[in-house]
């Protein structure tokens, strides 16, 4: 039985207007997460965790490209998500797009999120991996919300050792 690949093309706008694609990134490792920047919770949490990670990487860091994909476009447009990431996480490039080039980026990486309407606004339940793309856009492997920011670096540090990009 054959494995679905995970990750593969996108066409989004960054946080600062410009459309990219994973070609965009190429030859640099991608540290992709889906969230968006109303969540209470999971987003702050994992972006916190991933962002002292890359602290502890010190110059490996720089071989590495964080983006956050927002699985909120209706709210997330490029402004807010540079707003959101500028002085919480500036490693961060925010993604974003229509609805339909954020199902397209959701399918690809085989994430889960759908608005959950509620009395005075909505959530939106969604997939808190951490997705690791190689320097070729492929997918390396994926990390819980559950590892400790030591515990990513060092997984992060060895597969940043298993490949010479």
């Amino acid at each position: 039985m054959a494995r679905s690949r995970v990750g593969g093309h996108f066409d989004l706008t960054d946080h600062l207007g410009a459309r990219v694609t994973p070609d965009t990134y190429r030859g640099r490792f991608m540290l992709v997460f889906f969230g968006f920047t109303h969540c209470a919770r999971i987003c702050p949490a994992v972006l916190g965790r991933n962002s002292r990670a890359l602290d502890l990487l010190g110059a490996d860091a720089e071989r590495l490209r964080p983006l956050y994909i927002t699985v909120d476009p209706d709210r997330d447009t490029p402004e807010v998500l540079a707003e959101y990431l500028r002085d919480r996480h500036p490693r961060y490039t925010g993604l974003t797009g229509t609805a339909a080039e954020i199902e397209a980026a959701k399918r690809a990486y085989h994430v889960f999120a759908r608005r959950a309407d509620e009395l005075d606004g909505y959530t939106v339940p969604h997939t808190s991996f951490t997705f690791l793309m190689n320097s070729d856009g492929e997918y390396v492997t994926h990390y819980l919300e559950t590892l400790t920011a030591e515990e990513l670096a060092g997984a992060l540090v060895k597969e940043l050792n298993r490949s010479p990009g």
